[in-house]
């Protein structure tokens, strides 16, 4: 019996090892024809013959941030390359984004590869951009964010240390977010918040973007930065300004 019972737990293993190796491979399949699906379109939308998507409201876009994972920040030529179709779309503002500030290390070699392209601290506020080839930069990291934290939390401190000594009732010690997001102006760091947010990496998270500016932002993962493709590109923007938003800005 015991022979038996150990040649049956033997034939359930084995089948259960077949199972999932029969589960893994329709998967594969099942992504990997999604994959081929997602590059046809792509060429398609490249090429022009998808028509709809050349009808890009673009003015809704007013600010895109872009997420490279770290490892992939190293590869300049990809970033430009992105870069110059996004301003063949007609996208006027971006801010590239990456945990270690590869992409701002490197921006004085990106701004030379891109023509009329300008800082967004440099750029001159009162007068809006016109050219269509024009397009404003901001570059920032994680220790942007980190640093923002800490100076708003010392300000915000000091605050709460005046009202202390001034004998101010409990509830006007209290912090809203508000509070947070004047603090956040006073030391410099309340940036714009970005309509759109693409990744391109592994991971499909924002990579420490800071959260106070993207509390209303469209966060799309984009997939690795060696495979990028124009018209996935083209489809994402289109897909954000086809959306309906209900909230007030």
């Amino acid at each position: 019996m015991q022979k038996v019972y150990y040649q049956f737990s033997q034939i359930g293993s084995l089948g259960l090892q077949l199972l999932w190796h029969l589960v893994h491979l329709i998967v594969n399949l099942w992504y990997f024809a999604l994959g081929i699906a997602a590059a046809i379109e792509s060429c398609l939308i490249s090429s022009g013959i998808l028509k709809r998507y050349k009808a890009l409201n673009i003015d809704q876009l007013r600010y895109l941030a872009i997420v490279v994972e770290s490892e992939e920040a190293f590869h300049i030529l990809k970033i430009i390359e992105l870069l110059r179709w996004l301003v063949d779309i007609g996208v006027k503002r971006v801010c590239l984004y990456d945990v270690e500030g590869i992409l701002k290390k490197s921006k004085e070699s990106i701004l030379e590869k891109l023509n009329n392209a300008t800082l967004f601290e440099e750029a001159d506020k009162s007068n809006p951009l016109v050219n269509h080839k024009h397009i404003t930069l901001e570059f920032a990291s994680f220790s942007d964010g980190k640093e923002a934290v800490v100076k708003a939390a010392n300000l915000l401190f000091m605050k709460y240390m005046k009202l202390g000594d001034s004998g101010k009732i409990q509830e006007d010690k209290i912090f809203t977010e508000a509070h947070m997001d004047e603090a956040l102006r006073a030391v410099g760091f309340k940036g714009p918040e970005p309509d759109l947010l693409l990744v391109y990496g592994p991971a499909r998270c924002h990579l420490g973007f800071p959260a106070w500016r993207i509390r209303y932002t469209e966060i799309v993962h984009m997939g690795p930065l060696n495979s990028m493709r124009r018209g996935s590109l083209m489809k994402a923007i289109y897909r954000f300004t086809m959306v309906r938003q209900n909230y007030g800005k």
